[in-house]
């Protein structure tokens, strides 16, 4: 069982939380180019944790220039079995005020350039994405925050939106018509990722503002998001240390084998780069049939 089973990937403020001895650094290659960052390697209250800054640090990269694939592969080669989302949104409904916390179940896909799957290049899997959000994970994640006295919405559709510009009140207001809980620009490939890559996932959704389609606020802008994400600093950590201090030795909700039926290339026709990039993934199927 590898040293970092829980990992955390937001801003860089949850690396800097009071209680985290840091340890390492590391530079994760993968067959799919650099992760936003080095890993910074911890312990945190007797848990040993990878955290990645999911733009890098210092903030220097677009939303549809994350490199998805390497960010997940990096914590799938840490051993990461439980994944730990923390990012900002804007809310769809009059109830989700800035500040809250959502804690979302599943996700509406409007991205239209970004890689979000391991698969191709000869290996062809399908796995079920009808429940993106680990099930454990996602109580873990609302009593975690209720305890930190947040604010908290349990449940909800996070709409994906490309970026990097907000949204048109035009399509703010469409979007509320879908239903859709709050939006952001960056979970709906984590989630894919981490389902391929069978890390338990599920994502702590700070709301900073209403978009643009509130009558009687502001619309949003970057300024504002940011003056928001920096009150919630401290509410994001304390909720982070709780959830890792929730979490299981064992996984009973079946994240760690969905791929277990989900592969469908005949093993001996897999291209031997192919098996090579994606050992991390899938080998302990593929072994089988050596």
């Amino acid at each position: 069982m590898s040293e970092f089973r829980i990992g955390v990937i937001g801003g860089s403020g949850l690396y800097q939380m009071e209680g985290l001895q840091v340890e390492d650094e590391r530079q994760i290659e993968t067959p799919f180019g650099e992760p936003s960052d080095p890993f910074v390697l911890g312990d945190l209250d007797g848990n040993k944790v990878a955290f990645l800054a999911r733009h890098g640090r210092g903030h220097r990269i677009l939303p549809s220039e994350l490199n998805f694939r390497a960010n997940i592969y990096g914590f799938k080669v840490l051993g990461a079995e439980w994944l730990v989302s923390v990012s900002a949104v804007g809310s769809m409904k009059i109830d989700y005020r800035p500040t809250d916390i959502v804690i979302p179940d599943q996700f509406f896909d409007r991205t239209r350039h970004r890689k979000d799957t391991f698969f191709g290049d000869g290996l062809v899997a399908h796995v079920s994405l009808a429940h993106p959000i680990c099930p454990v994970l996602h109580e873990i994640f609302f009593e975690g925050a209720k305890q930190a006295g947040a604010r908290v919405h349990k449940g909800g559709t996070y709409i994906c939106m490309e970026g990097p510009q907000f949204s048109t009140r035009a399509e703010s207001e469409i979007y509320r018509q879908w239903g859709v809980d709050v939006i952001g620009m960056t979970n709906l490939q984590e989630a894919k990722l981490a389902r391929e890559a069978e890390i338990c996932y599920a994502t702590v959704a700070m709301v900073t503002d209403y978009d643009c389609w509130h009558e009687e606020e502001e619309d949003v802008s970057g300024q504002a998001v940011m003056e928001v994400v920096q009150q919630n600093a401290a509410t994001a950590q304390d909720v982070v240390k709780r959830i890792v201090r929730r979490l299981p030795t064992e996984r009973s909700c079946g994240c760690g084998e969905c791929l277990k039926h989900a592969l469908i290339t005949e093993p001996d026709l897999i291209p031997e780069k192919t098996r090579q990039d994606l050992e991390p993934i899938v080998g302990k199927y593929l072994d089988r049939d050596e």
